[in-house]
């Protein structure tokens, strides 16, 4: 268990590395992140930030000296980078990141634990590619295997006639086909170092593009009925990777139950609303497990709640949302640039209050 005054390291400088220093420094833990030169509003809520690239390595030791645990706050921090790390340090073994940072892989992985993903092929030229049509069908979804999130890297495949005017992005991709859903849900658990396993409730989450717009509880019949095993599965990923912190599965609620579609090894955007609805918020119970501390209640505290992200532009006008009824909570991120399709914040409504 890490004493109150310890440092903790954070590998990224988004706005969930902001949330979990704000979540640190209210259990009296220092705060120090580190990531390459740009807008990093964790800074913000940082006892310290170190700008460097990731392939540095003499400021990498330096950071990592400095700290008494690490952890990230997004999926796509360099393998290379977190390796150049002291292991000890790290609150959560590098395999999480080596799994989730490969689709192609992840989907394996999943299977291999018995969860079902959408059908997916390999596809590294053009004849992988027609062959994945002829396995997979159409219309499917084509996705650079590594990097791309809210819908970047990923094209749409409605027919092969579409896809033959398709050029390659000359890296390693994944062929996926079309999951008929009625809705998408994710399952967020929180894992101690000492395997004790939480889970907040599921959302029923709404996408704009690929990218997340809102999280609302309840979440409906069908994905209530489909959670417990979607559970299941999240908790043998968890416990197959030795995995410490907050991690989040995404899935499609489908007539035939739950399909996979894919992980996130950290607090995760539909999760923003544990802040305010919960007994403890999943960036809160991030740092009490990385630190050894005991888990905090995940129970919602209201009957509802609709969790909105707040992109581009509207952040400009965001502190309306202030003089509405029903107390909405604003959460502004601190951004300079408001640009298209940019996460700016998030604002969360909440209903009566559960007894």
């Amino acid at each position: 268990m890490l004493p109150a005054g310890s440092t903790i390291g954070i590998l990224g400088g988004g706005q969930l590395g902001r949330m979990l220093a704000v979540a640190a420094l209210q259990l009296g833990y220092r705060v120090i992140g580190y990531a390459p030169a740009g807008d990093h509003v964790a800074a913000d809520a940082s006892t310290d930030f170190v700008t460097a690239n990731w392939d540095d390595t003499a400021a990498l030791l330096e950071f990592a000296a400095r700290c008494d645990v690490v952890t990230w706050e997004f999926e796509n921090v360099p393998i290379s980078t977190v390796a150049a790390l002291p292991q000890a340090l790290l609150a959560c073994p590098l395999r999480a990141l080596e799994v989730a940072q490969d689709r192609f892989h992840e989907k394996q992985f999943i299977a291999e634990l018995g969860g079902v993903p959408a059908p997916y092929a390999r596809v590294e030229s053009d004849a992988d590619f027609a062959a994945a049509l002829t396995a997979v069908g159409t219309p499917g979804i084509l996705k650079t295997a590594r990097d791309g999130y809210d819908g970047k890297g990923q094209w749409r495949i409605g027919s092969a006639l579409e896809a033959s005017g398709v050029r390659l992005p000359g890296v390693t991709c994944i062929y996926e086909g079309f999951v008929t859903y009625e809705t998408e849900f994710s399952v967020i658990l929180v894992r101690g170092r000492d395997g004790t396993v939480r889970f907040w409730d599921s959302t029923a989450n709404l996408h704009d593009g690929g990218m997340l717009t809102q999280s609302i509880l309840p979440a409906g019949a069908l994905v209530d009925a489909q959670v417990p095993a979607a559970r299941e599965l999240a908790a043998k990923v968890a416990n197959a990777l030795g995995y410490v912190g907050v991690l989040t599965l995404e899935f499609f609620a489908t007539r035939n139950g739950p399909v996979f579609n894919e992980m996130a090894p950290r607090v995760h955007n539909s999760g923003h609303w544990t802040i305010e609805g919960a007994a403890t918020s999943q960036f809160e119970n991030h740092i009490r497990a990385i630190c050894g501390l005991p888990l905090g209640g995940t129970e919602t505290r209201f009957a509802s709640i609709d969790m909105r992200n707040i992109v581009g532009d509207a952040a400009l006008t965001a502190h309306q949302i202030l003089a509405e009824p029903g107390e909405p909570h604003l959460h502004l991120y601190g951004k300079r640039e408001a640009r298209e399709g940019r996460k700016m914040g998030h604002v969360t409504r909440v209903g009566h209050a559960l007894k």
